[in-house]
């Protein structure tokens, strides 16, 4: 029973000790000229989709609900943060290539039309972002529209 004690007080140190080193947050504080809705202009309502549902985890941009300051759910926000913005980084949109822009928008069509997108982890507490049928479709002819747009530029 003593080391069963001492394991338990160790981890409540080590989570003690976290919360004074919390990781670095995905805040930029401005809208960069290299932004997706910047650089393509897509209605206002594809927009307010991609804000709502897709930029916390894709752009420079992340607003944080106030348990992201909690360790150790900080450092799982901050990790999720990371592989999304690895996968697709909305704030960085002008610098891809046209090749790299039109399969991106395939892979947003594809993810949004398949439900893998927003995650459903990141749905549990953002009711907001839970797309509807319809947003989808717009969404995933937003995208092929894009696509295309970016293919006819290859040829």
């Amino acid at each position: 029973m003593k080391i069963i004690k001492k394991i338990l007080i160790g981890l409540l140190l080590v989570l003690v000790i976290m919360q004074f080193f919390p990781p670095d947050k995905n805040q930029s504080g401005e809208i960069p000229v290299t932004d997706l809705i910047v650089a393509t202009t897509p209605s206002q309502e594809i927009a307010e989709i991609l804000k709502t549902s897709c930029y916390d985890c894709h752009s420079g941009n992340t607003k944080y609900p106030w348990y992201a300051n909690v360790a150790p759910v900080s450092y799982w926000i901050s990790d999720h943060v990371k592989h999304g913005k690895g996968h697709l980084d909305f704030s960085i949109w002008e610098t891809y290539n046209n090749k790299k822009k039109a399969h991106k928008m395939e892979e947003i069509a594809e993810e949004v039309k398949e439900h893998k997108m927003p995650l459903e982890s990141y749905l549990w507490i953002h009711k907001e972002a839970k797309l509807s049928q319809v947003q989808i479709d717009k969404v995933v002819n937003w995208a092929k529209s894009e696509q295309a747009t970016y293919e006819a530029t290859m040829k």
